[in-house]
Formats: structure tokens, C-alpha cells, sequence
């Protein structure tokens, strides 16, 4: 009988400021929460791999021997957060697919509304043999500089087709 070695049972918990200090284990992570109200644990592992998305420590959860754990304030925002809602399609998508998947997904709520709009417009005219008129009142936001290159194109788009419908009357 003779000699035998104890392997360490601490573990260090680190502030934001640099500050460590040790504790033996087993200890949960409720009782080093309880000392430091507002504050969170993260496993040092788990912030290398995620980051700031690093989830906290449940309160039973043990801390383990010879590991490193993070003590940090998260702001209320990060520790509440909503899931957001993710469009899941095919994963076999071209670039050209993913790229025009991503323009439309960034348009906004009013372009939608107007190009399903538009759209119900001219199938009501297109089953009214064309003498049935749908009105419709859109307001847009458009900025002057836009609104001005918006009627130059048009006036020269005009010049151009009454050219070319004047070449086809002689």
C-alpha cells in the first residue's frame, strides 16, 4: 500500500475582466450563479465552436473538473431570443435559383402586394374580354432623382414609338 495520486477536482471560472478563480468540485452552476445575480455561465468549448451564440449553463447543470467556464452579463435580448423563420426549399438549387431566391426574399412587403395586385388586375381584364375595368389606388415612395430618370426614359421611350409608328403610316 503505498503511494496513490489524486487527480485535480477544480475548475476556473473566468470574468469578463480576466479575473479567475477556482472552485471545487462538484459544484452546480446555480451556486456560482447565486453569488454573481445577472450573470451567466458558458462553457469555454462551446464559446470557441459558437461564439456568442454559445449557450449559457442550465442552473442544475454540474460544472466539471478542469474545465474552463465563462462568467458573463448577456444582455435581455440575447437570452430571450425568438426563433426566426427560415424559407426551407430544395437544397439542390443552381446559383442562378439561389440568387434570384435571395432578391426576392429581400424585396419588401409592398413590392409583393403590388405585383399580386397588378397581376389580379390583368387577369380581370383578360376574362372580361378587356371592357371590364378594375381600379386600383397604390401610393408609392419614390424619390425625386428616381421619379425624374423614371420620365426622361419614358419621354424618350414615347419619341421613339410614335418614330416608329409615324415610318409605318407613309
Amino acid at each position: 500500500m503505498g503511494n496513490s495520486l489524486a487527480g485535480k477536482r477544480t475548475t476556473k471560472v473566468m470574468k469578463i475582466n480576466g479575473e479567475t478563480f477556482k472552485l471545487k468540485t462538484p459544484v452546480k452552476a446555480d451556486d456560482v450563479l447565486k453569488l454573481h445575480p445577472g450573470h451567466v455561465l458558458l462553457e469555454s468549448e462551446a464559446v470557441k465552436h459558437f461564439g456568442t451564440r454559445a449557450k449559457p449553463l442550465e442552473p442544475h447543470q454540474e460544472l466539471e473538473p478542469k474545465r474552463l467556464y465563462f462568467l458573463v452579463v448577456l444582455p435581455e435580448a440575447s437570452i430571450e431570443r425568438v426563433p426566426r423563420r427560415v424559407r426551407s426549399g430544395p437544397v439542390n438549387m443552381s446559383a442562378k435559383d439561389r440568387l434570384e431566391s435571395l432578391m426576392l426574399s429581400r424585396r419588401s412587403v409592398s413590392d409583393l402586394t403590388t405585383m399580386k395586385g397588378a397581376g389580379s388586375v390583368v387577369a380581370a381584364a383578360e376574362e372580361g374580354g378587356g371592357s371590364g375595368t378594375t381600379a386600383m389606388k397604390v401610393k408609392l415612395r419614390v424619390p425625386r432623382a428616381e421619379v425624374e430618370r423614371l420620365m426622361k426614359r419614358a419621354r424618350i421611350m414615347k419619341a421613339k414609338w410614335l418614330r416608329k409608328s409615324c415610318s409605318f403610316a407613309w
